[in-house]
């Protein structure tokens, strides 16, 4: 009973410890030897690039000083409300919805 008790003191333990701390884990961005860059004109798109390559098609790298590393991370939460165009500068404004067929009024 005494061992069974310890154990389960010790499990309790250990998760509080993990909850309180985070256990200190941060999802990376992208893999080591990769780097992320962002869909063009785009709040939601981006992938990661192995180094020494360029971006694929419709995508950019990040500004420099400006790039994401940790999910999360002040970047990371940043490019979700601003797009870069097609030569990686940073638009300004708010985004264009699409008209989504949508008719204005007459």
């Amino acid at each position: 009973m005494r061992r069974r008790t310890v154990a389960v003191l010790t499990a309790a333990g250990v998760a509080g410890i993990l909850l309180a701390g985070g256990c200190g884990y941060e999802e990376k961005i992208c893999s080591s030897g990769e780097y992320p860059v962002k869909a063009v004109r785009s709040l939601t798109g981006a992938t990661c690039v192995p180094d020494g390559e360029e971006p694929p098609d419709g995508y950019v790298r990040f500004p420099e000083g400006k790039v994401p590393k940790v999910v999360n991370d002040d970047w990371d939460r940043y490019w979700e409300e601003h797009m870069l165009d097609e030569n990686g500068r940073e638009l300004s404004g708010p985004p264009v919805p699409s008209s989504g067929g949508a008719r204005s009024p007459s």
